[in-house]
């Protein structure tokens, strides 16, 4: 049988008989070896045909199809113009060798050319792709290294451009960038307590929050010319009253050191920057907020905004944190303790980052194991919905449903109050989604079916009175009329009362079979004694008679 080798390159699709395999041998390491030499392995692959790509987009669109397992019309009419022609009924006498099972199952469905992909066929592709060059003497090996930069530069740009992901690199993104400017603004916040603390040591005490200091600062500047006059827009700045009255006390008999009007101004400069990273730290938050209900609703609304971010950052993305067991999420971010506790055969962790939701906290210090476990599984549920879930309306019902489960398994280690099933749960959540995208229309397929078994219930009630009309018969209903069918219906009812009465005497009979076959057996013996009692006493008397006559004979 002839064997046939399909090699799709960047500059266009080519077809290789492979005859003579003899000489190279027929396994995989004889191809292997003989794929070093070009002398050995030209004299067994041989180039058929050989089709260039039009142009860089056709040579991606192909690229792209090939990819996905796809048969397109420009390879098709390539492999039937130069593969021998199959007669109908007959069994081809020859076999097509291919790189990848998905487009060889194509073409065989197509063509119904049988195709196979075995290590021996990867072999010989694998040597035309390396002396593919001197196969086609019209092309250079300049021209195939341009093609294939270029086709793999193509290729690659348009995968990253259609992410399967729904964008979620844009949310591991923010809360690095998140996590990164709570530690700068903390450092920096303390620079400045630490800077205009030589200034004016008291407001530390006064003011503990970072951001109200640093705006404080700014307003305040100098010390000696703050006056009574400060105090409304003090208050509007911290929102409290009191505290104004005790900055301006402690203003004038502050112990600190004064400042040069350019160190005042490098203060309030800094205090600036703390209260612009502190702004745009709240814009971003916001900004993930709205991302996280667009990418994963469910996962969000159950766990939280911040707490679903760092589970997909630390996943990779959406799709891997979907695939991750219940139990690796649960553990996610507890690497380091896991792996110590193996190697030092210790107690495993039991939470990671999920230790970070509202859950863990409101549960006692017995229960939060049980409960991390819990809400690892529904936060695993909630990923897989908001991953492959094929709704066009992004939808936060489920989250909310498995959010109100963990609230009810909260209630039921504290309290002992049974939760609702699983299984209850997700269908009120579909019927909720359901409601929501169709509402009107899904009233008129509810109320049409209302009608049509209402309908049907009458037809089946009006069947049955005509069955019951029909099986009485004309003689009772012509004495009824009369009036003189009253003895034959008592008659009747106390028939079928005797019936009931025997069938219920069988059922019992039935219960108590093995106690009736008993008595049965021992009535019979009883029986069986007195028939062979009784024939025993009548042979006895028949003796005696005999006796009695012979005895009568004599003495006569």
């Amino acid at each position: 049988m002839a064997l046939y080798l399909l090699y799709e390159s960047a500059s266009g699709y080519s077809l290789f008989c492979a005859h003579g395999l003899d000489e190279i041998g027929q396994d995989t390491e004889g191809v292997r070896n003989s794929v070093l030499d070009l002398n050995r392995f030209g004299k067994v692959v041989k180039l058929t045909a050989f089709q260039p790509f039009a142009s860089a987009v056709d040579a991606l669109n192909q690229c792209n199809a090939v990819s996905e397992g796809e048969l397109t019309d420009e390879l098709r009419n390539f492999l039937e113009l130069n593969l021998p022609k199959v007669k109908d009924g007959k069994k081809p006498k020859f076999s097509l060798g291919v790189s990848d099972t998905k487009i060889g199952s194509h073409i065989s469905e197509v063509t119904g050319v049988p195709c196979h992909s075995s290590k021996f066929d990867l072999e010989l592709i694998r040597g035309i792709r390396m002396h593919f060059d001197r196969f086609i003497k019209e092309l250079k090996q300049s021209d195939l290294e341009k093609a294939q930069l270029g086709l793999g530069h193509s290729y690659s740009r348009a995968k990253v451009k259609f992410n399967v992901n729904r964008v979620d690199n844009m949310v591991i993104q923010a809360i690095f960038l998140l996590d990164t400017l709570d530690k700068d603004i903390n450092t920096f916040s303390m620079r400045v307590r630490e800077w205009y603390s030589w200034h004016f040591p008291e407001l530390v005490k006064i003011v503990n929050d970072n951001y109200l200091y640093a705006r404080v600062a700014k307003y305040v500047r100098d010390k000696s010319n703050l006056t009574e006059e400060a105090i409304p827009e003090l208050t509007e700045i911290l929102g409290d009253e009191d505290k104004p009255k005790e900055i301006i006390e402690a203003a004038r008999a502050s112990m600190g050191q004064d400042l040069s009007p350019i160190d005042l101004i490098n203060v309030e400069q800094f205090a600036q920057r703390v209260l612009e990273l502190s702004e745009y730290r709240k814009q971003l938050h916001g900004y993930l907020v709205t991302k996280m209900q667009d990418i994963a609703p469910n996962l969000a609304s159950l766990i939280g905004e911040m707490v679903g971010a760092r589970l997909i950052s630390h996943a990779g993305s959406l799709t891997n944190l979907a695939k991750c067991p219940s139990s690796t999420l649960q553990i996610l971010g507890a690497e380091k303790a896991l792996f110590r506790a193996l190697k030092t055969r210790g107690n495993t962790p039991k939470y990671g980052l999920i230790f970070h939701s509202s859950f863990i906290g409101r549960a006692s210090t017995r229960n939060k194991g049980r409960l991390a476990r819990y809400l690892a599984n529904k936060c695993s549920i909630a990923s897989r919905i908001d991953c492959f879930s094929e709704m066009d309306t992004r939808t936060s019902v489920f989250g909310e449903k498995l959010r109100e489960q963990v609230e009810e398994r909260l209630e039921f280690y504290d309290k002992g109050v049974a939760p609702r099933k699983n299984v209850d749960v997700m269908k009120e959540a579909l019927n909720g989604t359901k409601s929501e995208t169709n509402e009107g229309g899904e009233k008129d397929l509810a109320n049409g079916e209302v009608h049509d078994v209402s309908e049907k219930k009458s037809k089946k009630k009006k069947n049955k009175d005509m069955n019951v009309e029909l099986t009485v018969p004309v003689e009772d209903k012509e004495m009824d009329v009369d009036g003189k069918g009253d003895d034959k219906k008592k008659k009747k009812k106390e028939k079928r009362r005797r019936g009931e009465e025997e069938e219920a005497a069988g059922a019992l009979d039935n219960e108590n079979g093995v106690n009736l076959e008993q008595n049965g057996t021992q009535k019979r013996k009883k029986e069986k004694k007195i028939e062979a009692d009784n024939g025993l006493g009548a042979a006895v008397s028949e003796k005696k008679q005999k006796k009695k006559k012979k005895k009568s004979e004599d003495d006569e």
